[in-house]
């Protein structure tokens, strides 16, 4: 098999596996859950599904995402609060896939001052759609625009 032939399916598998395939109902089922929790998380910013229409998919990488979320939950006893916690303490390289080459230019990276999207609105290296930048899709982007929302909402009351 040639070189070149390799890094096509390995490109294949990556696209794949970001491909929201697998509707809340069947992923609730998969992880042995409610469709209530799924939407628990994302309500939290833990997770953003896909969305058609009205409704929710996700992809292979979700349901491996969702899997790390319930065993911190239910084996380590982590609070929801508490994962959003450490994903705000998490750099966002270490979450996303980004490539080396987009590493080393990313002021977020260089400096380690601020996040990606507040230095230089970086895109991420997953397909993006027309709705808006792929930052958006980021957990740890999610988990700080959140608290930047209750913190502004509470200081205008």
């Amino acid at each position: 098999m040639s070189k070149m032939k390799k890094g096509l399916e390995f490109i294949e598998e990556k696209v794949k596996k970001d491909m929201p395939l697998y509707t809340i109902g069947v992923v609730a089922e998969l992880m042995g859950t409610t469709n209530q929790t799924l939407r628990l998380y994302e309500k939290h910013g833990l997770i953003k599904p896909a969305r058609k229409n009205k409704n929710r998919f996700y992809s292979e990488n979700d349901i491996r995402w969702l899997h790390c979320l319930r065993e911190l939950i239910h084996d380590k006893k982590i609070s929801i609060e508490g994962i959003k916690k450490l994903l705000n303490y998490a750099p966002c390289w270490g979450i996303t896939s980004c490539p080396e080459e987009k590493k080393n230019k990313c002021l977020a990276y260089i400096d380690r001052v601020k996040p990606c999207w507040e230095l230089n609105q970086m895109i991420c290296s997953r397909k993006s759609d027309s709705k808006g930048s792929l930052c958006e899709e980021c957990v740890v982007y999610l988990s700080s625009a959140k608290n930047v929302r209750k913190t502004e909402s509470k200081h205008s009351q």
